[in-house]
């Protein structure tokens, strides 16, 4: 059954920017399951914090009653959606065949694929690899005034610097992929991020211009820091879904240091908590920021969406170990490894170990053996969660955690591992 709300629990949660007539899709997504797509390119081989937003907006308007079309773009993935940073590299059709794999499977579990509103997947590839040059021009170039293609954001702002006719052309593929949806499978409602209003836009024109079919819009905003600046990124490179390619300690570490006053936003677009669980967390954020409330139950949240909820008791338990309030033998070996190459540290050979004085200098944690020697005499320095009170320690292999780790600390916030290979 479809919730004539689900508009306004989209607009609560902050997950519109813009929308075509925003009176004619409150009504269409009231009176029956409205088809929608949403599209991803895999230019990565992983989703990321960007993606994430689309497929759980998905989710909302699946459980709303509403049947959602995930594209993954085995055509589109070829070229990629213009960048104010410049050309994309171009990947082989064997490339991006493997990351339309990739990427299907991280969608998959975040939609359901029986009942009523069954979700499909879907490859644009499939309607594009046979298409002559001369059928897309005629049938969809035709439709695209080239003057106002040159008046998008994105093409404006590369103009200067250059962009090819290939990323150029970006605004045919996916509009004609619009139509073709809605030819085949009578879908009318398509969404993205708000640096796709462009695309969207367009796509509805294109219905418009070539059937006299009426389809909508939707576009969710894009994050960003209280600074303004983007949001989705660790210190080491985007936050992506993949854990070969971002831990699962490390997905939640990110959460848990989000800014107090993101973390309201960001409990409604990532979670699927109640208005009045949320609004109980900004205020206990509001009144009591020390204990981290709100920022903690965003990253069991989040983590367990994505990870599972094993994977948030790893990190958990990983993160109160490596801060001294836990067991280190009890950590899982992989979540070890993970967290403590996050942290930083060094490698060094297998054989006979340094003395803690060096180590502390080798892991970053002092800058000279005098600094380190300090730390030491000053009840600073710990190894494996053991106050270290000889500053002539030497450690040795019986030292190691899970075979091949030293985990050092300085004070309660600072850690590092020193992996013996």
């Amino acid at each position: 059954m479809t919730s004539p709300n689900v508009l306004d629990e989209l607009e609560w949660r902050g997950l519109i920017a813009h929308s075509t007539d925003r009176d004619a899709l409150r009504a269409a997504l009231g009176e029956g399951s409205v088809k929608f797509y949403v599209g991803f390119d895999p230019t990565a081989p992983s989703l990321h914090m960007g993606h994430l937003v689309q497929v759980l907006t998905a989710r909302r308007l699946q459980e709303a009653g509403h049947t959602p079309y995930a594209l993954v773009g085995g055509a589109t993935g070829m070229i990629g959606d213009p960048r104010d940073s410049g050309e994309r590299t171009l990947n082989s059709l064997d490339t991006v065949k493997e990351w339309v794999e990739r990427v299907r499977g991280q969608i998959e579990p975040f939609l359901s694929f029986d009942g009523p509103n069954a979700a499909t997947m879907v490859n644009n590839y499939d309607w594009t690899a046979s298409l002559s040059t001369i059928d897309f021009l005629r049938d969809i170039g035709k439709h695209f005034p080239v003057n106002r293609m040159l008046a998008r954001d994105t093409v404006k702002r590369r103009l200067e610097s250059g962009i090819s006719y290939t990323e150029f052309s970006y605004v045919l593929l996916q509009s004609m992929d619009f139509l073709e949806l809605h030819r085949q499978h009578g879908i009318t409602l398509q969404f993205g991020g708000s640096d796709q209003w462009g695309n969207l836009t367009a796509g509805v024109e294109l219905i418009r211009r070539t059937d006299g079919g009426h389809a909508h819009a939707l576009a969710t905003p894009l994050l960003t820091k209280s600074d303004g600046t983007k949001y989705g990124k660790t210190e080491g490179g985007a936050l992506w879904l993949d854990p070969e390619m971002l831990s699962p300690y490390a997905f939640h570490q990110f959460w848990l240091n989000v800014e107090d006053e993101k973390v309201g936003e960001l409990l409604r677009v990532f979670t699927f908590l109640s208005r009045e669980e949320i609004e109980d967390l900004e205020q206990q954020t509001a009144d009591k920021p020390f204990l981290r409330a709100g920022q903690k139950r965003l990253a069991d949240e989040v983590t367990a969406l994505v990870h599972g909820a094993d994977e948030v008791e790893h990190a958990k338990a990983a993160a109160a170990a490596l801060f001294g309030g836990g067991d280190l033998d009890g950590i899982k070996p992989d979540t070890l490894a993970s967290a403590l190459r996050e942290a930083g540290g060094t490698t060094l050979p297998a054989g006979e170990l340094p003395g803690i004085l060096d180590l502390l200098v080798a892991a970053g944690l002092a800058k000279s053996k005098g600094e380190a020697r300090r730390t030491v005499a000053e009840g600073g320095a710990y190894l494996n969660n053991v106050r270290v009170e000889d500053p002539e320690l030497q450690p040795s292999a019986s030292d190691l955690v899970a075979g091949s780790w030293l985990v050092l600390r300085r004070g309660k916030k600072k850690f590092a591992g020193v992996e013996v290979s």
